[in-house]
């Protein structure tokens, strides 16, 4: 039997996964699930954390609106409350938009350097 290597097909993620995708503390992540209700990823034996996608959108959303737009706590949770999916919707707008600047900045890197050959 061969071992899935393909997070795209894995169901479960740990804390320490989700932790170090966004760049956070586990402990960080621990205490926003007591701040936010939307946040609450399954506990397997021994209390151990297992995210869902759904639940890695949902601390995507929580960390875009208090590290990236610097909203306060409560602030966040009433977006959350109000408009999840509207919250949700501009994380993801962010996130495409920096992953198309990367994309232009390697473009544009690459350009550059056929460029500066054909001079030489």
């Amino acid at each position: 039997m061969a071992l899935n290597t393909n997070k795209d097909l894995k169901m479960y993620y740990s804390i320490s996964e989700v932790a170090e995708q966004f760049g956070v503390t586990e402990s960080l992540l621990r205490f926003w699930e007591t701040e936010f209700p939307q946040l609450a990823p399954h506990k397997a034996g021994r209390n151990i954390r297992q995210y869902t996608k759904e639940d890695i959108e949902t601390v995507r959303i929580i960390y875009h609106l208090v590290k990236v737009r610097g909203l306060k706590l409560a602030a966040a949770r009433k977006v959350l409350e109000k408009n999840k999916d509207g919250a949700m919707n501009v994380a993801e707008a962010i996130d495409r938009l920096k992953q198309m600047r990367e994309e232009l900045a390697t473009f544009r890197k690459n350009l550059s350097s056929l460029t500066s050959g054909q001079e030489e």
